[in-house]
């Protein structure tokens, strides 16, 4: 009689180590992130909700948002920073994204010589510090010293024009086509990146029906590449309601002529830190911030939630 041991099946559900190291390698990224982003964000909020009175830090509530948006002075100021910001919106989507979107098209021809060339040079600008293309523009602007007159006059063009960078009913779209200038290689490069990602058999079943040339970017590629025209148009939003730092360059802080190009930027900018004769509010300038914030929150949830939504059929 043979004393065989019994087996019996203890093997439990194998337990998973921890990974514990992701949390360390995180963990200085979201230090870093929380120390630029996250807590100034939310001072600025609070901020918002309180005012100096008699030299305290004193809690008004919504009190500065009626302010801005009752009183005068501020009201007038807000609204038109707030619709100057909003043409500067429009000019970027209907300029310079149809633009990028038809050097992309040229671009991703498969028979084009020197396309790198004609990449690097129309993403160049993109590079440049704003310091460097505003100033670089205002000396070819100039009426005085600017290159722009006897350029001009070699084409015959010279009675149009104009020092626009002075004139208000130009000034806001002479900035704005600069700011197009030095930033449209951006929705290049994305709609070009989008436009090689296309499988290939898409494109031979276009041809074997027929579909080449124009015919087939309208009726082929533009669908498939609507996802990446929504995120360049939600960054554009993005960017446009943040932008600051051109139109410091070009009009400096009081945005001239006449609040001409004052957008919420430079607006912000001169009531938080104050400008000349006027003292810097950090709390009014706080609001202002606020108020920003949820004019882009507003716009990217609208973007993720409704027009991603719909656009997401034509992705692969």
């Amino acid at each position: 009689m043979s004393d065989t041991p019994s087996t019996h099946d203890t093997t439990g559900p194998i337990k998973r180590p921890t990974r514990w190291h992701i949390g360390v390698f995180l963990l200085p990224a979201f230090i870093v992130y929380s120390a630029v982003m996250i807590l100034p964000l939310i001072e600025t909020l609070r901020l918002s909700l309180f005012n100096t009175v008699d030299g305290q830090s004193t809690f008004v509530g919504l009190g500065n948002f009626q302010v801005l948006f009752g009183d005068e002075r501020w009201a007038d100021d807000f609204w038109n920073a707030l619709k100057n910001n909003v043409i500067f919106f429009i000019i970027h989507m209907l300029v310079q994204n149809p633009i990028g979107v038809a050097l992309a098209a040229m671009l991703s021809l498969p028979k084009l010589r020197f396309a790198a060339a004609y990449r690097t040079a129309i993403f160049l600008p993109t590079l440049l510090s704003f310091v460097i293309v505003g100033f670089i523009w205002k000396l070819i602007l100039s009426p005085i010293w600017g290159v722009s007159p006897y350029l001009m006059d070699l084409v015959g063009l010279k009675s149009f024009f104009s020092p626009w960078l002075g004139k208000p009913n130009s000034a806001l779209i002479a900035v704005s086509l600069i700011s197009v200038w030095q930033y449209v290689g951006i929705p290049m490069m994305l709609i070009y990146a989008a436009l090689l990602n296309i499988p290939e058999e898409v494109i031979e079943a276009a041809e074997c029906d027929g579909v080449t040339g124009w015919s087939q970017f309208w009726k082929i590629k533009l669908p498939l590449i609507l996802p990446a025209i929504g995120i360049i148009s939600i960054l554009t939003f993005v960017g446009n309601f943040n932008a600051f730092d051109l139109v410091y360059t070009v009009q400096g802080a009081l945005a001239g002529p006449d609040g001409a190009t004052d957008i919420l930027g430079t607006l912000l900018y001169r009531t938080f830190f104050g400008f000349q004769l006027q003292l810097g509010d950090r709390s009014m300038g706080a609001t202002i911030a606020t108020v920003m914030f949820l004019i882009i929150l507003a716009g990217v949830s609208l973007y993720l939630f409704v027009i991603q939504r719909r656009i997401r059929r034509y992705q692969f």
